[in-house]
């Protein structure tokens, strides 16, 4: 099965850069004959000069998959303050098992003959179709999809070495779950990356005394071998705060990524290499919950990225309730928001032990697509509006740029929009429809008054899109 799966890697990568890469690749060769290629040093100063590349800037929409043994038990309390503590797939957290603790309580009385490890059986995705995931993901507009590969429970969803008898090959699926929803995402058009922890709570090497023996055994062997045998075209670490990037050896692992890896021209990391380092290092930076606020930005000057569940957890938490969950239209303006100050949003799904994402999940997500298959326009391929209001999420109506055009997306019942400082206007129009739209000049702004639909008849749900002609 393994030599299978290394064959499908070497397959599937000759597949996709035929599909995907031949221009960048005659591009390349091209400069390469009269100049060699560029090499980053095992440094930040080098690597932060490496680009991100363009096709993640303007993808704008990914989908985030929390999903391992912390599916079965499938819990966190809901009601505490702190999103972190609602976090599902923290359940095996050393934290969490003191004594009088809500987890431990609750281990207690539902399963009191039980290990954490002992749920890795029960974790059997039985009703996993992959094909059907990617389905899915392509039919609400994402375009690119990042699983977890091993999250801080050290349980590997591919045939890892390193993770022996505690991974998805050896114990419970009995598959490469990691190999399988790779060749589904990349058939499906989608572009597929791997989320990786860095930490692992329960290993006995991971201490104060033996954590260089534990980056040297099992974070830079399991990375390089995601990378080799699966090349994802993301890399989206975490787990990094208990120590500083010099002990995750972050630069060297980068190096390596950027320099010599098969997917060194279109792979993009994130900036989780190392305590207090966020938003100082990687391809892009990211936030969580919006714990970095990007409020009053409108700058392309570093890409970011948002992550958030649709709950708010990212593991499968059975005990959330509707009243947890982000409905159709703030999962819209959410993504609307993020594109506007210059971000993507990696919208996460908590799938069950059995392999099945929640209807609710998917009932959000089809409707996120149905709203992009008539305004993709104005997410896709577009950065921040370097004039735009500081109150866009108060007014509700949010703003992106693409070329010489602006993009209007108007959220609420407001019976019209105005457009600040826009300059010059050729003409205004509504996406997805032909309707004239009623628009004058008031001093420097643009005044749009919103079109009436009879019911049913307007173009989409939730926000309208005026697209601004320049």
């Amino acid at each position: 099965m393994a030599s299978m799966r290394y064959r499908w890697a070497k397959i599937r990568g000759a597949y996709r850069l035929s599909r995907r890469n031949i221009a960048p690749i005659v591009a390349a060769m091209v400069l390469c004959m009269g100049a060699s290629a560029k090499a980053y040093d095992a440094n930040w100063e080098s690597l932060n000069t490496r680009p991100c590349p363009q096709w993640w800037k303007d993808a704008k929409f990914g989908i985030f998959i929390h999903w391992g043994v912390y599916s079965v038990p499938a819990f966190a309390p809901c009601g505490k303050d702190s999103v972190y503590d609602c976090y599902a797939e923290h359940y095996a957290n050393p934290k969490r098992w003191n004594d009088g603790s809500e987890t431990l309580e609750h281990h207690k009385k539902r399963y009191p003959n039980k290990s954490y490890n002992d749920f890795a059986a029960d974790f059997k995705a039985e009703n996993f179709d992959p094909s059907a995931w990617a389905d899915l993901f392509r039919r609400a507009g994402a375009k690119y999809v990042v699983l977890t590969s091993k999250h801080h429970d050290g349980f590997a969803l591919w045939p890892s070495a390193q993770s022996p008898r505690f991974n998805a090959a050896d114990v419970g699926p009995k598959r490469d779950l990691c190999g399988d929803l790779t060749e589904a995402v990349c058939a499906a058009g989608l572009r597929m990356g791997f989320y990786y922890s860095l930490l692992e709570w329960r290993h006995p090497l991971y201490n104060k005394d033996d954590i260089g023996k534990f980056v040297e055994r099992v974070d830079m062997p399991q990375l390089k071998d995601l990378v080799i045998r699966y090349r994802p075209e993301i890399v989206w670490t975490d787990g990094e705060w208990d120590y500083p990037w010099q002990v995750w050896r972050g630069p060297e692992f980068l190096a390596w990524l950027y320099n010599e890896s098969p997917v060194k021209d279109m792979v993009v990391a994130n900036d989780r290499w190392g305590k207090g380092f966020r938003g100082k290092c990687g391809d892009h930076y990211t936030t969580e919950y919006e714990d970095i606020a990007h409020d009053g930005e409108a700058s392309d000057s570093h890409p970011w990225e948002e992550c958030r569940g649709i709950g708010r957890s990212f593991g499968y938490n059975r005990f959330e309730t509707t009243e947890h969950y982000l409905s159709n239209e703030a999962c819209i303006e959410t993504l609307c928001d993020k594109v506007s100050r210059g971000g993507n949003l990696l919208l996460n799904i908590g799938p069950t032990a059995d392999g099945l994402i929640p209807v609710i999940m998917e009932e959000r997500l089809l409707a996120i697509g149905k709203w992009l298959a008539v305004n993709g326009e104005a997410i896709y391929g577009t950065t921040a509006w370097e004039k735009h209001p500081k109150d866009m999420k108060k007014n509700r109506v949010y703003f992106t740029k693409k070329g010489g055009d602006l993009y209007a997306i108007a959220f609420g019942s407001a019976e019209k929009i105005v457009v600040p400082d826009v300059g010059e206007v050729k003409s205004v129009s509504l996406l997805g429809s032909d309707r004239e739209i009623s628009w004058r000049r008031v001093g420097g702004a643009v005044e749009i008054d919103m079109p009436l639909f009879r019911q049913g008849a307007a173009p989409c749900e939730h926000a309208l899109v005026f697209k601004i002609e320049k």
